[in-house]
């Protein structure tokens, strides 16, 4: 059990958790948990870790079939820019491993932006805290455990952010 579920269920958050047998040759994690479970992509969100120009990492939860688009991310964050965090430095913030952070039960909490595409669904996945698992909630009950806020977050096709 990882720490997002340990939240959850200590909290008492309505949820599900559905695993999937994860390839360590992928290089999309959020795609591969869309293509092994058979999900709508609409619905599967991963979870990035950004530094804005007030010296602040911040997480940014998207579309695992859009890109983020960090002028976005750094206008909701209230800074004027914003680049993807260093992956070891994710690692090390957050306790979890690249391609399964979850924006749960993290080491430290970080300020966290939702996209706004998640506001109008019944229920949203989010990484577990470890490849090949996924949650499954409410984006509002999953907004509520962390204080997160919505915001238009995923690039335009014709300016598309490259992120991890």
């Amino acid at each position: 059990m990882t720490p997002a579920i340990r939240l959850l269920e200590s909290t008492g958050t309505d949820h599900r958790v559905l695993t999937y047998d994860h390839d360590p040759a992928t290089d999309s994690y959020g795609q591969e948990a869309v293509d092994s479970l058979g999900l709508d992509p609409k619905l599967v969100f991963k979870t990035l870790l950004a530094t804005v120009d007030t010296d602040e990492t911040v997480v940014a939860i998207v579309p695992v079939g859009q890109m983020l688009h960090l002028k976005s991310l750094a206008k909701a964050a209230g800074a004027k820019k914003a680049a993807m965090a260093d992956p070891a430095d994710a690692q090390r913030l957050t306790g979890y491993v690249v391609g399964g952070i979850s924006p749960l039960g993290q080491r430290r909490r970080l300020r966290t932006f939702l996209d706004v595409a998640s506001r109008g669904l019944d229920e949203m996945l989010v990484s577990a805290g470890r490849r090949g698992v996924e949650i499954v909630l409410k984006p509002d009950d999953l907004a509520a455990l962390l204080d997160a806020s919505f915001h238009p977050l995923a690039a335009p096709e014709r300016d598309a952010t490259v992120d991890r």
